[in-house]
């Protein structure tokens, strides 16, 4: 990571890139009262572990800032990388972005994975979703 960049480049992971596609790009802006965390690309294969490094490196900085997380660069979420979003919304409540119908169905899946209370339903009725 550098300045707040991350990047996984396909060209870089040999036959990843076959299979995964070309890149994720993650960026991270970080101001006073709050944390933005935008992903651009497909998180698949190797992408979802730069994803799910980048998430356990920023957790424990966020101190009580909102967290908003912008899918709008997101072209497709494997299952694993939906799991990663659901923990993120499950420990911050974070406010989400997505601009396609795909982008809103991942962001519904993280906002209705199982939550403590292990009702399918997340810990409360609160939802956050900008379109």
């Amino acid at each position: 990571m550098v300045n707040g960049l991350a990047v996984c480049d396909g060209f870089h992971v040999g036959s990843w890139r076959a299979t995964y596609g070309f890149m994720l790009k993650i960026t991270i802006q970080e101001g006073a009262r709050n944390v933005s965390l935008k992903l651009e690309g497909r998180v698949v294969g190797p992408w979802v572990a730069e994803f799910e490094r980048t998430w356990h490196s920023l957790a424990p900085s966020l101190d009580g800032k909102k967290l908003s997380v912008d899918l709008c660069g997101v072209t497709y979420i494997d299952s694993e990388g939906r799991e990663i979003l659901a923990e993120i919304y499950r420990q911050t409540r974070a406010q989400f972005s997505a601009d396609t119908p795909l982008t809103k169905y991942f962001v519904e899946q993280a906002q209705n994975s199982n939550s403590h209370n292990g009702n399918g339903k997340g810990a409360s009725n609160e939802r956050s979703l900008w379109v």
